[in-house]
C-alpha cells in the first residue's frame, strides 16, 4: 500500500492539506515515530504532509518574560546542544539527550514527540513537571494546550484533526528553582526506561518547599503528575524522612503494566525509589 507524499516550506500550506485530506493524512517531521507506526500496519495514509523544511515551526528562543519558546521542528538534538536550553534548564538539556541515540535524535523532532504520545519518551516528562504547554496551529486558528492535558492515553493526544504543533512554550522559572531527569534502563542505554523521573523544586528562605512539581514517565499510559508526592512536600523542610514518605505515595499515583521491562509491582517500587532519589539530590 503506497501513499502520496506533499513536501511543504509554508506552515498554511501544511495546514491546508491537512484539512483537505482529514483523516486520511498523517504529518511527518523527523519521520520516527511514523516509520514504527507503518512497519507495524497502525497507520495506513493515503496522504503523507512532510514538514520538515517549514521555517514557522523551527528555532529556540527565549520569551519576553524568560521563558523558553521551543519550535516543533527543532531536533532533539538541536535542543540537546542548544544554549539557550542550556541557559533555562540544564535538566531539560539532559532529558533531551536521553532519547534514544544521536542518529534518533538528529531526526526526531519536538513537535513530533510530543504528538506521538509516547508515554516512554523522555522529554514529556520533564516538560509536564516545567509547566510547560504547546501552542497547536489549524486551518481554524491557534490554541493552547497544557501539558497535562495533551496525553490522553497511549500513543493518543488530545489533538484536534488537522491541527500542528507549533512551539513549545514554558514559563519562567523562579529564582532558586532546581530541576533534574533521571530514568531507570533496565537493559542498554537507548531502551525504553522501566521508570523515568522529572522533578522541579523551589526552597524559600526558610529552607521549606515553596514549588514543587514531580512527573513520571513510562509507567502509564500516559506522562503522569504525582500531584499527591507534591502535597505531601509543600511547605515542609523535605528532610530525608519526609522526602521518603512522599516519594511513597507515589507507588499509588501512577498506573504501570507488567512487560518485558519489569512487572507492575516491580515498576511501583523503582518509581518510588527513584522519585526518592530525584528530590534528595535536589535539596542536599
Amino acid at each position: 500500500m503506497s501513499f502520496e507524499y506533499h513536501a511543504t516550506r509554508a506552515l498554511p500550506e501544511a495546514l491546508a492539506l491537512m484539512a483537505r485530506h482529514g483523516d486520511d493524512a498523517f504529518l511527518v517531521a523527523g519521520g520516527t515515530a511514523f516509520t514504527l507506526l507503518w512497519r507495524q500496519g497502525l497507520v495506513r495514509p493515503a496522504h503523507v504532509v512532510g514538514i520538515r523544511d517549514v521555517r514557522d515551526i523551527g528555532g529556540i528562543r527565549r520569551g519576553a518574560q524568560g521563558g523558553l519558546e521551543i519550535g516543533a521542528g527543532v531536533t532533539h538534538r538541536q535542543a540537546e546542544r542548544s544554549p539557550e536550553v542550556a541557559a533555562f534548564c540544564p535538566a531539560l538539556a539532559s532529558a533531551f539527550a536521553s532519547v534514544a541515540t544521536i542518529r534518533v535524535r538528529n531526526q526526531a523532532t519536538v513537535g513530533g514527540n510530543l504528538a506521538h504520545a509516547d508515554p516512554a519518551q523522555d522529554p514529556p516528562a520533564m516538560l509536564l513537571a516545567l509547566d510547560a504547554e504547546a501552542v497547536v496551529a489549524s486551518a481554524r486558528g491557534e490554541r493552547t494546550i497544557h501539558m497535562r492535558d495533551l496525553f490522553v492515553d497511549y500513543l493518543q493526544s488530545s489533538l484536534a484533526q488537522g491541527e500542528i504543533v507549533r512551539h513549545v512554550r514554558i514559563p519562567a522559572l523562579a529564582p532558586g528553582t532546581r530541576a533534574s531527569y533521571t530514568k531507570f534502563l533496565p537493559r542498554t542505554h537507548d531502551d525504553y526506561a522501566t521508570v523515568s523521573v522529572a522533578a522541579v523544586i523551589r526552597l524559600d528562605d526558610d529552607g521549606r518547599v515553596a514549588d514543587v512539581r514531580v512527573a513520571l514517565g513510562a509507567v502509564g499510559p500516559t506522562p503522569i503528575r504525582a500531584t499527591a508526592v507534591e502535597r505531601a512536600l509543600a511547605g515542609t523542610k523535605a528532610d530525608a524522612a519526609t522526602i521518603a514518605d512522599a516519594a511513597a505515595l507515589v507507588r499509588d499515583e501512577i498506573d504501570p503494566l507488567d512487560d518485558a521491562r519489569g512487572s507492575a509491582v516491580y515498576k511501583r517500587e523503582m518509581a518510588r525509589v527513584w522519585t526518592q532519589r530525584a528530590l534528595t539530590a535536589l535539596v542536599a
